[in-house]
């Protein structure tokens, strides 16, 4: 679980530095630039909430299987 959790994040890096690199080398006004900035940032944090929020739930529903008694039918 580790490694993926280490390998997720080394992908979410590397696409954030390599996408600011394109966009600082675009042949574009630094306006335009920032507002580009700006918006993959908020679409970033808003993937990331999403995935929080959906994992939050798995977990919940799995803590909430556990604590089920259980019945033996032996």
């Amino acid at each position: 679980m580790r490694r993926m959790f280490g390998f997720l994040i080394g992908i979410l890096v590397g696409a954030l530095v390599g996408s600011s690199i394109a966009l600082l080398l675009a042949p574009e006004s630094g306006e335009e630039i920032r507002a580009q900035l700006r918006e993959r940032g908020q679409n970033f944090l808003g993937e990331i909430r999403s995935s929080v929020d959906t994992r939050r739930i798995e977990l919940t529903d799995k803590l909430d299987s556990m604590r089920l008694p259980r019945h033996n039918l032996s």
